[in-house]
């Protein structure tokens, strides 16, 4: 805690805060009133502008702000960001930094990431956005040298960071909320803060989710266009968590992570003309526990260690009387043990030094003919230099990789070993206006997934690792330029992506067979503008906008069809805006999300494209203290304009819906 006294701030500034007591100060000298302290309770958050790599940070206030109520629907406000939806509350959603795909982004919560060795993307629809304090995402290597070596080995990584209670007046506190919404929408939300002590906190919560998922649909199919209403597009979810948070003084920081993820959900597939039949189910059953440990030693020397213990079971059923019985029935289990451990040395001012080392065990098993039962051993360590000062952040770090697999049956790949590099400089430009120019290069790779290397006869264990190379240079201009406008942030980035032995699946004589022959371009400028302006003290419009160009290209083979078209599923302009009013009365919010022309295969004809669009949403919400508790009400149309659009295709997505939200925090 911090307080400050009223002696202790500079006569000016005092002399701002009481204008009449300074116009009365020569009258009279003799009389102090003792002021209580005043305590200031905040959180850090990063310096978007100050970063030397591309940073993007959303937190609760603005979160609440925008009205946003789905992870997935955050992260869509971030520039250079591709979620993939296949539609629906239900539906998968992955996310892609600048076109490199979904397996070269990390995912993080509470700062250990989230891994499946068997696919190599993470599904963020199983995240709920109820209990985050903070999301960010960065693209390259981020400035903060002190985190796992997990997060070097990503070309960019989606940071959720949960809420950690605050204790002023009472020990405890509890929060109830309930969210309801077209197409069978209910989401009763419960959470309970207690304090345990002068050193130890708790946290426990509950949320549960059904819905139909039926909602109707009009789509192009070919030549003809086709109506009609989702089906076995229900789901519904468990989520439970458990945290405890302890400052152990002198002795520390530890704090202990439960986590409980259970699912079943129907699988819609396809709109196929002619052929409404879906009836493939699954089923997902995640926990994990995790826990991070930082300790502080006087001799500027910083100490953290993180564990975690992740099981992962899925289900999948195809009921069909192509099979032998009726039905195919699939069933995977995961299993990860996981250390990363760390220190941070700053010898001198502006100087630090970091050496961390990962080390993690996945396993797989599933009731697929010939399943070889593989085994993964990875080791990373990473050692990160980074001077820092008012005006100069450089940052350089090396990333040591080594990957060793066994397998009970069949073959198995070769070890691998790899070095990956990566430097980022900002500079302010002049000493008093906060305008930067930043540049950055990173090269690094992804492994290829259990499913590239084992899955059927399809999978090849001589795949080499795909490797990523990204360069980035760019601009950055922050400041208060009035009492009406609070602040003005702006960031322009150019960049350039090259991607080699891009994994893909081609067909050979008799099979398919997952291959190293890709090779992709990417080109791209991402452009962020946020802004805040006061009028009447009372009401405030807050704005923010972003806009992504990209090229994205297959550059693998001039003599193809699709050389340098292209590449599935990457619009070259995509963008999003948003205002919200805040007053006294009633908070309002419109969001507007765009993006152009793409295509769902390689060759860009008009057979594969999938047309444009524009969503717009608008939200209103409103804030009641009422004696010991506050009271939150909300409520949203999504797709205003009704719009019948596609992300994936075939896959449509939900026209205009409403949704309702009551919270009330004790």
């Amino acid at each position: 805690m911090q307080y400050i006294s009223i002696k202790r701030l500079p006569g000016l500034l005092c002399a701002w805060l009481f204008p009449f007591a300074a116009l009365y100060a020569q009258v009279d000298t003799t009389t102090y009133h003792q002021l209580s302290g005043v305590e200031v309770v905040g959180k850090v958050r990063p310096s978007v502008t100050r970063e030397s790599t591309p940073l993007q940070v959303m937190d609760k206030a603005g979160i609440e702000r925008l009205g946003v109520q789905d992870l997935s629907e955050a992260v869509k406000r971030f520039s250079g960001v591709t979620v993939q939806d296949y539609g629906g509350i239900g539906g998968l959603k992955t996310v892609s930094v600048r076109s490199l795909g979904a397996k070269h982004t990390a995912v993080s919560y509470d700062g250990v990431t989230v891994t499946d060795a068997q696919s190599g993307q993470v599904d963020i629809s199983r995240f709920s956005l109820d209990n985050v304090d903070m999301i960010s995402l960065s693209i390259g290597q981020a400035d903060d040298i002190f985190q796992t070596a997990r997060m070097y080995a990503s070309a960019g990584a989606l940071n959720i960071k949960t809420s950690q209670p605050v204790f002023t007046d009472r020990s405890c506190h509890l929060k109830a909320q309930v969210k309801a919404g077209s197409f069978g929408l209910v989401n009763p939300y419960l959470r309970y803060e207690q304090k345990l002590g002068k050193c130890l906190v708790a946290t426990g919560q509950v949320d549960w989710l059904r819905a139909d998922g039926r909602y109707p649909f009009v789509i192009q199919n070919e030549q003809k266009e086709e109506s009609g209403k989702r089906i076995n597009s229900d789901i519904q979810t468990l989520r439970t968590e458990l945290n405890l948070f302890s400052d152990l003084g002198k002795g520390g920081e530890l704090n202990l992570k439960g986590y409980y993820f259970d699912s079943e959900r129907g699988l819609p597939g396809s709109v196929i003309l002619y052929n409404d039949y879906a009836k493939e189910r699954l089923w997902d059953k995640n926990y994990f526990v995790q826990g991070y440990y930082k300790k502080q030693f006087e001799s500027n020397f910083s100490l953290q260690v993180q564990g975690k213990y992740n099981y992962s079971w899925n289900k999948y059923v195809d009921f069909n009387n192509n099979y032998t019985e009726g039905k195919q029935e699939d069933r995977h289990t995961q299993r990860e043990y996981y250390i990363s451990a760390g220190g941070l040395y700053t010898p001198i001012e502006h100087l630090s030094f970091s050496l961390t080392t990962d080390f993690s065990v996945n396993t797989l098993k599933n009731n697929l003919p010939a399943c070889p039962f593989p085994t993964r051993y990875t080791s990373l360590s990473v050692l990160a230099a980074q001077y820092k000062d008012n005006r100069l952040t450089t940052t350089v770090s090396i990333l040591n990789t080594f990957i060793a697999e066994k397998v009970k049956t069949g073959d198995k790949p070769s070890d691998r070993k790899r070095l990956s590099p990566s430097v980022s400089a900002s500079w302010r430009v002049l000493p008093e206006q906060n305008l930067r120019i930043r540049a950055s290069f990173k090269d690094i790779f992804r492994v290829p997934t259990f499913n590239d290397m084992y899955y059927l006869r399809i999978g090849n264990t001589n795949l080499k690792p795909e490797r990523a190379t990204q360069y980035n240079i760019g601009m950055t201009w922050g400041d208060s330029p009035s009492s009406a406008l609070s602040y003005l942030n702006l960031s322009v980035d150019g960049y350039y992506n090259r991607v080699r032995d891009k994994i893909v699946a081609l067909p050979t004589l008799y099979i398919w067979k997952m291959m190293n022959m890709g090779e992709v371009a990417i080109s791209g400028i991402d452009a962020n503008l946020s802004a805040e302006i006061s009028c009447f003290d009372f009401v405030s419009f807050l704005l923010q906008g972003n806009y992504t160009w990209q090229k994205a290209i297959d550059i693998t083979n001039e003599s193809a069809k699709n050389y340098r078209d292209q590449i599935p599923y990457t619009p070259r302009h995509a963008g999003s805006a948003s205002l919200s009013i805040q007053n006294k009365w009633l908070n309002v919010s419109y969001l507007l999300s765009c993006a152009g022309d793409r295509y769902s295969l390689p060759q860009n004809i008009k057979e594969n494209r999938i047309d444009r669009y524009i969503e717009q949403t608008i939200s209103v919400n409103k804030e009641f203290s009422l004696c010991n508790f506050k009271l939150r009400l909300q409520g949203e149309v999504l797709n205003v304009g009704n719009i019948n659009y596609e992300i994936i295709k075939y896959y449509p997505m939900p026209g205009r819906s409403y949704r309702i939200l009551v919270s009330c925090y004790f």
